[in-house]
């Protein structure tokens, strides 16, 4: 079954980040954001098995399975590769999630933030995209497909192996298209040509884009005065071919109130707010980064075998997104096959070979600075 854009709300809702009290997600709360989001002719849903502790898919079965019915939304969720020990786990979790949400089938069902490594590994052993296929053929999947964070080298894999996946689920914004880590333009792109429908996560980059220095703000405010800083990155997502939904995981009414407001007569960016957004991204992008050209010049004599330009692609990151989680899972999975910035011993080597004359030994001390902590 074939997904039709046009039918799909351009903002989706995401249960990631509901409201809570002491602690405990605030289930009136929720109500009158559900209520207020399908009033505005919206309805779809996302959440996941590892949510809010478990407790997302149970919030979304009090305040939206058990209000509405069954044909008013679509629910979307995902199965975790780091909850599966062993074969049994899959159908578990699954009929877990069915029961938590109180339904008897997804709309749209994801293998959960696939990477390379372990996540992606699990998926493979335990043939996840054929067990996909066989719930969809149950009737229990509507659709089927993945959440991405891994390279764009392994989309490109996992598309050529599995042409049956309906969609994908990347993180998109304007300020991690170029980002190293992130390469979201890289994978935009690659889903686009295909033809296989996006749905984007961190718009607004997880409220990094909602609020920013005044001198940048200034910039948009200069051209919508009335319009909030967050609904730019909004804006700029949707007016980009091929996105299906826009996931933000609101947390109160005012951004409900606002990426409503946004969506609701949603008007894409002019050519001249296109420019606008580039220059804000230049702004932002003009924080200092280490100038290595990945030579790998470095890396042929470094007694400790530490990945050097790795390193400084993940402190270049995180110069600008000081809070950038997937930089730090990065880090982790290159030290598990190379050695940290915290076992350089000083030798020079590295430096006396740099084309770029980098103070190796000194940058190496701010990386184990920022990475060990």
């Amino acid at each position: 079954m074939s997904i039709d854009l046009n039918k799909m709300p351009k903002l989706g809702f995401g249960l990631m980040r509901l409201p809570e009290n002491d602690g405990v997600i605030d289930h009136e709360h929720v109500c009158r954001m559900v209520d207020k989001y399908m009033e505005a002719g919206m309805n779809y849903f996302d959440t996941a098995y590892v949510y809010h502790g478990g407790k997302s898919e149970v919030a979304a079965r009090e305040a939206l399975v058990k209000r509405y019915p069954r044909e008013d939304f679509m629910v979307a969720t995902k199965l975790p590769a780091w909850e599966i020990k062993k074969e049994e786990d899959i159908e578990r979790i699954f009929s877990e999630q069915l029961e938590r949400l109180g339904v008897d089938y997804f709309d749209f069902y994801l293998l959960h933030s696939i990477e390379e490594g372990n996540n992606y590994d699990v998926y493979v052993k335990y043939d996840c995209f054929k067990w996909g296929l066989q719930k969809k053929a149950e009737g229990k999947i509507k659709h089927f497909g993945f959440s991405f964070h891994g390279s764009p080298e392994l989309l490109t894999e996992i598309l050529d192996k599995h042409p049956e996946v309906e969609f994908v689920q990347i993180q998109l914004n304007y300020l991690d298209r170029t980002n190293p880590v992130v390469r979201s333009q890289e994978l935009y792109d690659i889903l686009h040509e295909r033809n296989i429908p996006i749905i984007v996560m961190e718009p607004v980059r997880g409220g990094a884009l909602a609020s920013m220095a005044p001198e940048i703000e200034d910039i948009f405010k200069k051209k919508r005065p009335d319009s909030s800083v967050a609904s730019w990155a909004l804006r700029f997502v949707g007016s980009l071919p091929g996105v299906m939904t826009i996931l933000s995981g609101m947390s109160n009414e005012e951004q409900m109130n606002d990426n409503i407001g946004t969506f609701a007569n949603f008007e894409p960016l002019s050519e001249e707010e296109f420019a606008i957004v580039n220059q804000v991204t230049d702004e932002i992008l003009r924080i200092p980064q280490i100038g290595c050209t990945a030579c790998k010049y470095c890396c042929d004599g470094c007694p400790m075998k530490i990945s050097i330009p790795d390193v400084f692609r993940t402190i270049n990151t995180l110069r600008r997104y000081p809070d950038d989680w997937r930089s730090k899972n990065f880090y982790s999975g290159l030290i598990q096959r190379s050695g940290k910035a915290s076992d350089c011993v000083g030798c020079g080597q590295c430096e006396r070979v740099c084309p770029q004359h980098l103070p190796i030994i000194d940058l190496m001390k701010e990386a184990s600075e920022i990475l060990g902590k």
